[in-house]
């Protein structure tokens, strides 16, 4: 089998924009934080809206797979989501208690990963950088979190 281009009949059908789809990728986009299937579900029941436990999931997994939102496994390891602000190549910069999320440019981790694709003989390297700390708020409530 070559390494060529899939065929129309191999691409993915897009998922149908349902009513329960815009609602659940809305109400991800009004937070900045990372936020599990559970809690967008409980959001979504308090403002009064009907989309069953599942379908919130179905939804998540179909934006994380479709690089509309992005993922991080929580400490406790459940899956969080969160739609990032820019599309542009970016970083995060998490918090290991809260889940808080700040986007960061890459800088120095660019050309690193290019250098250390290169040394191995790689080529068009790609790289997803997640970096895990305590927030301010985090570390004020406990300082021991340091």
């Amino acid at each position: 089998m070559s390494a060529e281009k899939s065929t129309s009949q191999d691409t993915k059908t897009p998922p149908r924009n349902t009513r329960q789809r815009r609602l659940i990728k809305q109400t991800l986009g009004e937070g900045r934080d990372f936020r599990t299937a559970q809690q967008l579900h409980a959001e979504l029941v308090m403002a009064g809206e009907h989309a069953s436990l599942a379908t919130v999931y179905r939804v998540l997994n179909s934006l994380a797979d479709n690089g509309e939102a992005d993922t991080w496994r929580t400490p406790e390891g459940e899956m969080a989501y969160r739609r990032c602000l820019t599309i542009r190549h970016h970083h995060h910069l998490i918090c290991r208690t809260c889940g808080r999320t700040v986007e960061i440019s890459g800088g120095p981790a660019e050309k690193w990963a290019e250098a250390i694709a290169a040394e191995h003989g790689f080529t068009s390297p790609e790289h997803h950088v997640e970096i895990f700390g305590t927030c301010p708020d985090c570390t004020a409530q406990d300082p021991e979190n340091t």
